[in-house]
């Protein structure tokens, strides 16, 4: 027992009851526990459809550290934050459609299967897994493998999730909520108990902001007022609690007291010093929700504006409602795995495009591979990925303008990453993939860099950008999607993107079993994920190779911090 003062002043004497009574008994506990709390870490990732004009939209610097200037064309919306970003460059996608697959089996030509090429892609993209059932005619428009096939495996989201979430869930939120199908579904979650060679379930996800805002409004102010003090707030971003009460524990040490009490106040400050940082819900308030646009009027316009024309005073439109909510999601630890996908087949008239975004990607007014060429079509193409551009550095600006109590923001714990479906929309290719990455997540990534991974030409800052203006570059002519003259050539760029998941996975905390394979309960990193890191391994179908594997285990260490 404290000898000469009270109990309350006590706790007055090390912050007040606000700061001191939530952790001392947490510190005990953590402390007998020999744990350790780290700053949150967090994923939010973009994906959008058909790919981009990638001469427009990298970097002529493939390798290097990155200025405004670098980025000028399409990624211009994201100039303000140049160097917080990571381009990876020449990495590659699995399970590529191409002309030529025709036939299964070991001796199947073609780099990937005979399926349909967006099926093929979207479904294969986040799983590394083939779909089933295989086709075996590109061109087919037999229903059961070009509209209903579906991969054999979880997609990334979920694998981290598992690992991650309270709900063992990913946040999936269909922007524009606009339904998926086996062309488009990205989010897959296959039953533990299902066959090898069984398929797994496409997850529907969220498709209303509102829907998200519902569930987050429960969390907002939870156990408080709805205002937060300097110090709860610089508690809720990882201050420690010790550094924010030094002053007053101070001034108590100096009061008269038994040897013991000196005892119990030294124990108590190294128990608090002991416990690292602490992120709490306390940031999860109306009045921040509200600040950076997530009320109840806003959400509910989400689906009818999503595209709306990027306004000159850069006030938020339906599309930004998502990402604002994914901001939200994170800051009140609701889940830190959070995919937001944009919709396929879309009109965006408000941009001035009266075309469907899957025909513009051809480069026509339908869905074929060969014909004349749309007017201005490359035009509208860059409109449309500049448009994108500009979402995705909303996302950024949002979670850069949180400020930790480190004077780090919440982008630098972040991992925000823009993914596309292909590179070139028209030849279908899945080399050289247009893949913008933000945030460090709290140092674990290099930033302000392109960082070239391609395995024949590693380091190299003169990738090749592809040949997406080679056709109906002055808005006429003809479009030939089938032999990809716009993409990128097949010798080039073909770094697999299953050793980034891994850098991901590894950053964001998943585990691995001693296979290094992602799995709940796991204690070593990741190296592993995947039916194979070789499109050729997927031609013909689940184990139509019977060598597809993962031939290079580990993620790019180029992409970390300090390489």
């Amino acid at each position: 027992m404290i000898t000469r003062i009270h109990r309350r002043n006590f706790l007055r004497g090390v912050g007040g009851v606000a700061v001191a009574a939530p952790f001392l008994s947490s510190v005990l506990e953590r402390q007998a526990k020999g744990q350790t709390v780290a700053k949150q870490k967090q994923f939010i990732g973009m994906f959008t459809h058909y790919g981009c004009v990638t001469t427009k939209f990298f970097p002529t610097k493939s390798h290097g550290a990155l200025v405004a200037s670098d980025i000028a064309n399409s990624l211009s919306p994201l100039a303000p934050y140049v160097s917080k970003l990571l381009i990876p460059r020449g990495i590659r996608g699995m399970n590529e459609w191409t002309s030529n697959n025709r036939g299964s089996g070991a001796s199947a030509a073609g780099r990937g299967q005979a399926n349909d090429p967006h099926l093929n892609v979207a479904g294969s993209y986040f799983t590394l897994q083939p779909v089933t059932p295989s086709g075996t005619d590109p061109f087919s428009f037999d229903t059961a493998y070009k509209f209903q096939a579906v991969p054999i495996g979880s997609s990334l989201d979920h694998i981290m999730a598992q690992q991650l979430s309270p709900q063992g869930t990913p946040l999936f939120m269909r922007v524009g909520n606009r339904p998926d199908t086996a062309q488009s579904a990205i989010s897959y979650l296959k039953s533990a108990t299902a066959a090898a060679n069984a398929g797994a379930t496409a997850y529907p996800g969220l498709g209303q902001a509102s829907q998200v805002f519902s569930a987050l409004m429960g969390l907002f102010d939870k156990g408080g007022t709805g205002t937060m003090t300097p110090a709860t707030y610089a508690m809720s971003r990882g201050a420690k609690v010790c550094d924010l009460v030094k002053g007053n524990l101070a001034d108590f040490k100096r009061l008269p007291m038994s040897a013991e009490d000196k005892n119990k106040c030294d124990v108590w400050e190294t128990l608090c010093n002991q416990m690292g940082t602490i992120v709490t819900s306390n940031m999860c308030t109306t009045s921040l929700a509200t600040q950076i646009g997530g009320t109840s009027t806003n959400a509910n316009k989400s689906v009818s504006t999503i595209s709306a024309a990027v306004t000159s005073d850069g006030s938020l439109d339906g599309a930004d409602m998502y990402s604002v909510m994914a901001v939200l999601a994170t800051l009140c630890n609701y889940n830190p795995v959070v995919l937001l996908k944009y919709p396929g087949n879309y009109t965006y008239s408000g941009l001035g495009i009266n075309n469907d975004s899957h025909n513009l990607s051809h480069r026509l007014d339908n869905a074929n591979m060969t014909g004349d060429c749309y007017p201005n079509a490359l035009t509208l193409l860059q409109t449309l990925d500049k448009w994108y551009a500009t979402k995705f550095a909303k996302l950024v600006g949002l979670l850069d303008g949180i400020k930790n109590s480190d004077g780090s923001t919440l982008l630098d714990s972040t991992a925000a990453v823009w993914f596309n479906e292909m590179s070139d929309g028209n030849a279908h290719n899945l080399n050289n993939l247009p893949i913008i990455q933000a945030g460090g997540l709290n140092g674990y990534f290099k930033t302000g860099w392109a960082v070239n991974v391609d395995t024949a030409n590693t380091g190299s800052a003169t990738l090749t950008t592809g040949n997406s203006e080679s056709q109906c570059a002055n808005g006429t002519g003809q479009v030939n999607g089938i032999n990809q003259g716009t993409g990128t050539p097949a010798t080039a760029a073909n770094a697999p993107i299953n050793k980034y998941f891994y850098n991901i996975m590894n950053a964001m905390g998943v585990k691995a079993d001693s296979t290094g394979f992602p799995v709940k309960g796991g204690t070593m990193p990741v190296t592993k994920f995947g039916y194979s890191d070789k499109t050729e391994d997927f031609a013909g179908g689940y184990q139509a190779k019977p060598d597809a594997a993962i031939h290079s285990p580990g993620e790019y260490t180029t992409l970390k911090a300090g390489s």
